[in-house]
């Protein structure tokens, strides 16, 4: 197995993934305390990075799933979801201390955090798609296995920094309100960026 290309593709995941850590640290903080916490979360992030690795993949070969102008509106998913994120908070507002499952907010569901991670990666098929093209078939596999292998390390970090004291205070005390803004704010990143309906 090439070094180089071990090392390329690590790179690149680093540099296309950074900001999922805080996403998933945000995550594990809303289901502190609760059962399957970590399974649901892996779960839902390897399946929203396996969707665009299919994507990438397909696109890399020629074939497409999503035309190019509909990507921008993938930012509507964590869009909906930051906003449910923020009726759900002001809801239970005064429900500090309560018990979670009691409170109707719930943990992070698999479907949820793959819409998510999925929809925030509309930047990282673009830079996938040309680098898979040119790998070549050995090269690729490197590349999928490497960043398969990546996904376990960032979900491990994301529950590393929501498990920390001083982190975990924070999270606790204001997780409820930055998972939504943090979602709110990718969703009309991805969407002005990507100029849906010329914004």
């Amino acid at each position: 197995m090439n070094l180089g290309t071990i090392g390329q593709a690590t790179g690149l995941f680093a540099v296309t993934n950074v900001d999922d850590i805080l996403i998933l640290a945000l995550f594990f903080a809303r289901g502190a305390g609760r059962r399957h916490t970590t399974r649901d979360i892996a779960a839902g992030q390897y399946l929203g990075f396996t969707a665009i690795l299919v994507v990438a993949l397909a696109a890399a070969f020629g074939a497409t799933f999503l035309p190019e102008q509909a990507v921008p509106y993938l930012g509507l998913l964590p869009l909906a979801l930051g906003l449910k994120a923020a009726v759900q908070a002001w809801r239970h507002r005064h429900e500090a201390g309560d018990d979670p499952d009691e409170s109707g907010a719930g943990g992070p569901r698999a479907l949820e955090v793959a819409a998510v991670t999925f929809a925030n990666g509309g930047d990282n098929i673009g830079v996938y798609v040309p680098v898979l093209a040119t790998a070549g078939g050995a090269g690729t596999a490197v590349y999928v296995t490497v960043f398969l292998i990546l996904v376990a390390v960032w979900v491990a970090a994301g529950r590393f920094f929501a498990t920390r004291p001083v982190i975990a205070k924070a999270l606790s005390r204001w997780g409820h309100v930055l998972l939504p803004v943090v979602l709110i704010g990718i969703g009309l990143l991805i969407l002005v960026e990507g100029g849906a309906s010329g914004l």
